[in-house]
């Protein structure tokens, strides 16, 4: 199995930065592409950013402000978000994906971690 475990939210004022993290553990051979989606009341669940092999893709909206990384030897994403916005409270969620040890891939999404931005 992989569990995947988020930290790193909370409650900051406007202008402020949060750094999301999002461990994966289990039976891992190789992780694939990581992501950070979020959701706010009443809408959809929507891209934050993703990293596939290097490459990097952000919503517009946080381009600039949001900067994913990974540190593959800790099976850990990262989400640094700065200057913060109201429009950016959310539950976020990473997402990981990869190959098991024992070989079938795997897609899993974290529990959610809740940001939100007072104006």
């Amino acid at each position: 199995q992989v569990h995947l475990v988020e930290s790193g939210g909370g409650l900051v004022q406007a202008g402020g930065s949060l750094r999301l993290s999002c461990a994966a553990s289990g039976s891992i051979s190789r992780l694939s592409d990581m992501g950070w989606y979020r959701q706010a009341p009443g809408k959809q669940r929507e891209l934050v950013a993703t990293e596939s092999t290097g490459a990097t893709n952000y919503a517009g909206s946080v381009k600039g402000r949001f900067t994913i990384s990974r540190d593959n030897a800790k099976s850990t994403v990262y989400l640094q978000m700065n200057s913060l916005k109201p429009e950016d409270t959310a539950v976020y969620y990473c997402r990981i994906n990869g190959i098991t040890t024992w070989g079938p891939q795997f897609d899993y999404w974290g529990q959610g971690t809740q940001v939100t931005v007072s104006s």
